[in-house]
């Protein structure tokens, strides 16, 4: 195997987590609602899915294991923000706080086992196709299932009704309500989406990219997640560019360091938060000079899809 090559498939297996976690969040998002808790639910649900699989004997017995365990975590969420009116931004950081010392008291027994991983795709002809065998037909079920999720997601938001109603609710959820839309009830489904989906990001890690579990190994994965969402200005397409990239930064500055360059692992890591606010700069940039450019005799101000 080439080094290309294996940078590519590092940078797929480091990207993946991300964009489960990441498309999750941008429903949740789109529907009006600031999950901070992601840290939090992607922690919770690493432990959960290695207890699941170690358990079990079963990748898939451990994945659901961290899709229950980040939805648990997104209903206490959805219960406190929505249903008690507690502010979103408190509740999201308590949740990360909790699911962190939850997943250290559920882990606690499990650290120093390890497991068998993720079973990777083969298909006889095609996965040993030189260069690109391995890169489209040897992966694991995780990394295709986070490309179809994002192509579903977008399905979902520009081609459904449902999808339509979502984003109006977060657009404007006063006008939505007063259309007949039940806005509590679809935004705690995009909330508990967007649980799950981090659960599943957080799974991956002991599940497939490294197989065993640490007390944090998520090291700050939610909140790129986060950023990332911001990143891709709130659209899918963007999205999966987006994490490629912030996996690709990962990734690479870990080659920098072993090629001994001598640039700040620090500095590496700082990248993709550098690069956000660049992007947030540019966004209200761009808002800022449609506003003053709108016609206004038309009583028009332009404000780009977010």
């Amino acid at each position: 195997m080439g080094l290309a090559e294996a940078i590519i498939l590092a940078v797929l297996a480091a990207s993946t987590p991300l964009l489960l976690a990441a498309a999750g969040e941008l429903v949740a998002e789109r529907a009006g609602v600031l999950n901070l808790g992601v840290e939090g639910m992607m922690i919770m649900g690493a432990a959960c899915g290695f207890a699941g699989a170690y358990a079990s004997g079963s990748t898939f017995i451990g994945a659901l294991c961290g899709i229950a365990a980040g939805a648990g975590l997104s209903v206490v969420f959805a219960a406190l923000t929505l249903g008690l009116a507690v502010n979103q931004v408190a509740a999201g950081l308590a949740l990360t706080i909790l699911g962190v010392g939850l997943s250290g008291l559920i882990g606690a027994s499990f650290v120093g086992e390890r497991i068998a991983s993720a079973p990777h795709l083969y298909l006889p002809v095609l996965t040993d196709i030189p260069f690109v065998g391995r890169i489209l037909f040897g992966q694991d079920a995780f990394v295709y299932l986070s490309l179809a999720l994002v192509i579903g997601i977008w399905w979902f938001l520009y081609r459904t009704r449902g999808g339509l109603v979502l984003r109006a609710i977060g657009d404007n959820h006063t006008s939505a309500h007063a259309l007949g839309y039940q806005v509590l009830r679809i935004r705690t489904l995009a909330v508990l989406f967007g649980g799950a989906c981090a659960g599943l990001g957080g799974a991956y890690l002991p599940l497939a990219y490294t197989p065993f579990f640490i007390p944090g190994m998520t090291a700050g994965r939610g909140w790129i997640a986060l950023a990332l969402v911001v990143f891709a200005s709130w659209l899918p397409g963007r999205l999966v560019i987006g994490a490629y990239l912030f996996g690709a930064v990962t990734i690479l500055q870990l080659h920098a360091q072993g090629a001994g360059l001598g640039i700040p692992s620090q500095l590496m890591t700082s990248l993709p938060y550098l690069a956000t606010i660049l992007v947030l700069v540019a966004i209200s940039r761009v808002r800022a000079t449609a506003r003053s450019t709108a016609p206004a005799s038309l009583g028009v101000v332009f404000v780009p899809d977010r």
